[in-house]
């Protein structure tokens, strides 16, 4: 299979415009308008019976020690580990296109409504909800696309991975709550081939273009 997308190109950075958080000059970060970026895909595999997607930063701190202080960065060689931004399962094996703002357009608060999305597909949650958890202006469970933001002091661009599976099962054995270590887990006996899209984001002003 191969996916593209015409909101980014392979390698290259992702626009505000698909993000969480762009940056400020006030307050390093405010939010963006947090559109889900337009995807597509083509040489599915004829036994393809579902798709389920998944978009995760693999670059994410794995300590908080200088995440968004004041006069820090975070350095390059700490160790890094991923944060899920987008978990989706069983779109139809008919489907070959994502819409740009078809999932998600702004940032809600508390998160998104679960239940059945676009195409018939049903979202997992996102791991903003733990990031937000004991935050009374924005907890919740954030369920679908929700996209970049990392720490405005990191000193590397992050990377968003873009995955698509197509699937030999018509729905993820998961149950209504599951997150992107739940549906890796899930699927892994029932995927029957797989491409990814990746992008970079970053709001470090010193990394900026």
């Amino acid at each position: 299979m191969e996916l593209t997308s015409n909101s980014f190109s392979a390698g290259q950075p992702i626009p505000e415009t698909f993000a969480f958080g762009r940056p400020d000059l006030d307050a390093h970060v405010t939010f963006a308008e947090n559109r889900n970026p337009h995807l597509a895909w083509r040489d599915v595999p004829d036994n393809t019976r579902s798709f389920a997607l998944i978009c995760a930063d693999p670059d994410v701190p794995s300590r908080p020690d200088d995440v968004n202080v004041e006069g820090r960065e975070v350095p390059s060689d700490l160790r890094r580990i991923d944060f899920f931004h987008w978990v989706l399962a069983d779109l139809p094996p008919s489907a070959r296109m994502i819409e740009d703002g078809e999932f998600s357009a702004g940032v809600v608060p508390h998160g998104k409504d679960p239940g059945v999305g676009p195409q018939g597909s049903r979202a997992g949650i996102n791991d903003y909800t733990d990031w937000f958890a004991g935050d009374p202006d924005m907890e919740g469970d954030y369920y679908g696309y929700d996209g970049p933001c990392p720490p405005w002091n990191d000193s590397i661009p992050h990377r968003y991975v873009f995955t698509l599976y197509a699937l030999g099962v018509d729905r993820v054995p998961a149950e209504s709550r599951f997150d992107g270590r739940d549906l890796r887990l899930v699927i892994a006996d029932h995927v029957i081939a797989k491409a990814d899209l990746t992008g970079t984001y970053t709001l470090n002003r010193r990394l900026l273009p």
